[in-house]
Parts: C-alpha cells; sequence; structure tokens
C-alpha cells in the first residue's frame, strides 16, 4: 500500500526527459569554442544532473572566470540550437504526471537546471499543466544544488497552500537522493536514467518503468 503522500517533486533531466543528446552537444560545442579537447561520449554524459557550474569545476578544472565562460558559451548554444525543444520525454511519464495531477496530489518541479529551459522542455511536450509549482536552479547558479532548489520548491508549494507535512521525491541520481534526504524527504529513484551502478542506495525504491511509480505514490 502506497504511503499517503501530501506533495510530489520531481526531477527532469533523466527523470522525464531523456535531455542528455541536446546537453552533450551543446557541451560538445562550448568545449571547442574555448580552444579545449572534446571529452568522451560517457565522459560528457557524466555531467548530466549534477548542478552544471559544480562539473565545470570538478570535471573540467576549470577556474570561477572559465566556468562563467562555458557556462554562456553553453547556455546560448542549448538555446538558440533548439536543444531544449528536442527532448524526447521517456515512455509513460506522460500518463503517469497526468494521473497524478488528476489525483489532487501537488506536483512540483525540482531541477538543477534553471527554470526557463525546463519550462521550454515542459511546454513543448505539453507537460506544465500538470505541474502546480516550478522550481529549478537560478539564473546565476547560485541556487543549483539539489538541496537548494528542493528547499525552493518546498516553499513555493507552501506559498500556494500546499500540505508539505509528507513530500517524496521522484529521481535517477544520487544527487536527487542525497539533495531530498537533507530535508528529510525520501527518493523513489527511476532507472532508465542517468544513474551509475550504485546510485539508488539510501532510495525508498526503484522502479524501471514508469507505470511502476503510481502504486507507490498513489493511495489504495
Amino acid at each position: 500500500m502506497a504511503t499517503h503522500w501530501t506533495c510530489i517533486l520531481v526531477d527532469l533531466d533523466g527523470t522525464i526527459a531523456d535531455s542528455a543528446p541536446g546537453i552533450t552537444a551543446s557541451l560538445s560545442y562550448m568545449f571547442e569554442e574555448m580552444g579545449h579537447p572534446v571529452p568522451s561520449a560517457d565522459e560528457l554524459r557524466a555531467y548530466v544532473g549534477p548542478p552544471i557550474v559544480d562539473s565545470f569545476r570538478d570535471r573540467a578544472g576549470f577556474t570561477p572566470v572559465e566556468a562563467a565562460q562555458a557556462l554562456s558559451i553553453y547556455r546560448r548554444h542549448y538555446m538558440e540550437g533548439n536543444n531544449a525543444h528536442g527532448s524526447d520525454i521517456f515512455p509513460g511519464m506522460p500518463e503517469v504526471l497526468k494521473t497524478l495531477h488528476a489525483s489532487g496530489i501537488p506536483l512540483s518541479l525540482a531541477t538543477s537546471k534553471p527554470e526557463f529551459p525546463a519550462s521550454v522542455i515542459l511546454d513543448h511536450a505539453n507537460l506544465t499543466q500538470y505541474f502546480r509549482v516550478m522550481a529549478g536552479a537560478s539564473i546565476d547558479e547560485i541556487r543549483s544544488a539539489k538541496k537548494d532548489v528542493v528547499a525552493e520548491a518546498i516553499t513555493r508549494l507552501k506559498m500556494i497552500g500546499a500540505d508539505v507535512s509528507n513530500p517524496v521525491m521522484i529521481g535517477d541520481r544520487n544527487y536527487d537522493i542525497e539533495g531530498a534526504a537533507e530535508h528529510g524527504i525520501p527518493t523513489i529513484y527511476v532507472d532508465w536514467g542517468y544513474g551509475n551502478p550504485g546510485e539508488s542506495e539510501g532510495s525508498l525504491a526503484v522502479v524501471s518503468k514508469a507505470e511502476e511509480l503510481l502504486p507507490l505514490l498513489l493511495p489504495n
């Protein structure tokens, strides 16, 4: 029997949207523009999920000035190249979001992607209608860590009068699990995303198909 969740936070990249191809294409362009060797496909894929400025520092070894330049080049290419529009939606997720919305449980997006490109992806897929709240990284990336995005989502849910006494997170990376856990929120891990083996550790449950979410999220 499902727990009575009062609100649901949902990650975007790797959970709702298969956005990696667009992200990695724009990352490749950025590395070329800055005169750096383009990392392998696997290395580029590791950038999907964590706050991107953190990855520029930790993976690429960029200085703060270089990271700011990289972010500007990446974002311009990502939006102007229509890479946000080209994200496919994982099978079954539109139906799951529609069903959850119809149940009356308020949904919030909780993504480390900035809110504008996140909204472009959801708008293009006609999914924005299912979310009461959209919480993402701030444009300056000061709010980008998952724990900060989760806090913002909870704050915005409170502002619209939602019951936040028993929230649950849905995500595909250990960053989702750890960020939600900072606020005592459990995570249901989806294994169709960009996580590596072992990243589901600490999750409440693991699902392999979108429809497997509903019995865990909706009361019988």
